[in-house]
């Protein structure tokens, strides 16, 4: 008799253990989507841009430009347009980066640029050069 009070006893244990870690993996899941619509709200409420690293090499920077502006308007960096100056391949790529950036939802993987976007919460705007935001 006693043998079988063990057995269910354990086997009590054993059920009791699967509602814990189900509720467990529930939590951890609750975390994460909370965790990301934090981090949502909060970049919206203080702003993020997508820069190019300044290290990057001029070559990988036009190419940054040329698909960035192939999918949103880029006049702002042509001739006359407001962020046309100072004309560098940084520069131009910077606005670039960020309209594409800004246009497509302000998604971290819409400013990796293979390695070569940053973003950033100093609005890097500068003279009339204003870089977009979009809330």
């Amino acid at each position: 008799m006693a043998k079988q009070s063990c057995r269910r006893v354990s086997r009590r244990q054993e059920k009791s253990n699967m509602p814990k870690a189900h509720i467990s993996l529930c939590f951890i899941i609750f975390l994460c989507v909370s965790f990301e619509i934090f981090m949502s709200v909060n970049s919206q409420s203080q702003g993020d841009w997508c820069i190019a690293n300044s290290i990057t090499d001029n070559d990988k920077l036009i190419k940054n430009i040329d698909f960035a502006c192939s999918k949103i308007d880029c006049g702002i960096i042509m001739e006359g347009g407001s962020c046309y100056d100072p004309n560098t391949p940084l520069n131009h790529a910077s606005v670039a980066m960020n309209l594409y950036y800004q246009a497509q939802g302000r998604h971290l993987r819409d400013c990796y640029f293979d390695g070569s976007g940053l973003i950033t919460i100093i609005d890097p705007s500068y003279g009339c050069c204003k870089f977009q935001y979009r809330k």
